[in-house]
């Protein structure tokens, strides 16, 4: 099926996103919803393309505390298999009991050998056991050292800490329409200030079967301070690109919103990011925001209901409303 509509030929696309242009190479969207690029790279061995600093300071907290977790447990049942191997004269202290048991008792000394808590119960007895042991214990230190840094770079790096509305809307702005998402900083006494935010339209031309990209003009771009919530508005008129492009027109040129905000975090006197985008399916049309916040009961707090940030009502458009298409 061909579009029947275009985007006029007189606004200027962005050549300079950094993303490509060609349809055919471009799967899926471009930016997943927590901000981070759809994009694996190959060609180069593992080892030389990860970043493991990097890799642990973005991961989410459940999943990094069951990589620590796992790991603990792993590097100990290393070492507690070696001392099994070496045989019960390289120890004393170990109480009598079934394999189970011996099991267990070794792998708590090397829990302690490993932590350099060290109770003295069990003790190395031979060379081979004294040699694994002092190894182990320089592992230990090792390990916490880097799991030290670790912990410390992921409390410490600074974050935008913001939220996005799970869809953006086509709603009624203006006697016209207007495309429009919100997003609101979550954390308790975090305000951002100057902040910025930049918003891209990626959209296919059915004609050279290429990727064209357009800075969305905004009606305010720019806020001294982000302390409620913010909704992002781009007027829909003759000059914008969404201009009477229709639900199966943003499907068939695999429309894509690309949402950059930047804004400075005065408690760590840095400059902090965040990044999301939104697909011709998560664009709802005929629909506005629900209000998010109110007053508490005498008027002194504002109460901002952060649960409520993808709430939104159907609507009717009036006719009016509705830009008339650009026909090929």
């Amino acid at each position: 099926m061909a579009l029947h509509k275009k985007i006029k030929s007189t606004l200027k696309s962005n050549a300079d996103t950094g993303f490509g242009t060609s349809a055919e190479s471009q799967g899926g969207r471009f930016i997943n919803k927590d901000g981070s690029f759809n994009i694996v790279k190959r060609g180069v061995p593992f080892y030389e393309r990860i970043s493991f600093f990097y890799k642990m300071l973005m991961m989410p907290v459940m999943k990094f505390g069951l990589v620590l977790i796992t790991f603990l447990i792993s590097i100990n049942l290393v070492f507690t298999l070696i001392y099994i191997s070496l045989g019960e004269t390289e120890f004393t202290g170990v109480l009598a009991g079934g394999p189970v048991h011996y099991f267990f008792e070794l792998y708590y000394f090397s829990v302690q050998t490993f932590t350099t808590v060290g109770y003295g119960r069990i003790n190395p007895d031979g060379y081979l056991a004294g040699a694994v042991a002092s190894a182990e214990a320089l592992t230990g230190l090792s390990s916490f050292a880097l799991i030290t840094g670790i912990l410390y770079g992921r409390f410490s790096r600074p974050r935008a800490y913001l939220r996005f509305s799970k869809n953006a809307l086509i709603s009624p702005y203006h006697k016209g329409t207007g495309f429009m998402f919100r997003f609101v900083s979550y954390k308790e006494n975090h305000t951002l200030t100057n902040v910025e935010v930049f918003v891209t339209l990626g959209i296919t031309d059915q004609e050279t079967k290429r990727f064209n990209f357009y800075n969305l003009p905004l009606e305010r771009s720019r806020i001294d301070s982000l302390s409620m919530n913010w909704t992002v508005v781009h007027p829909i008129n003759e000059d914008s690109p969404f201009y009477g492009l229709t639900e199966e027109d943003l499907s068939l040129t695999d429309a894509e919103v690309y949402v950059l905000v930047r804004g400075f975090d005065d408690v760590f006197s840095n400059t902090v990011l965040q990044k999301t985008s939104y697909r011709y399916n998560e664009i709802i049309f005929d629909a506005k925001f629900d209000k998010m916040y109110y007053e508490n009961d005498d008027n002194t707090t504002t109460i901002i209901e952060i649960n409520k940030l993808n709430n939104y009502s159907k609507v009717n458009t009036p006719a009016s409303a509705i830009p008339v298409a650009n026909q090929l």
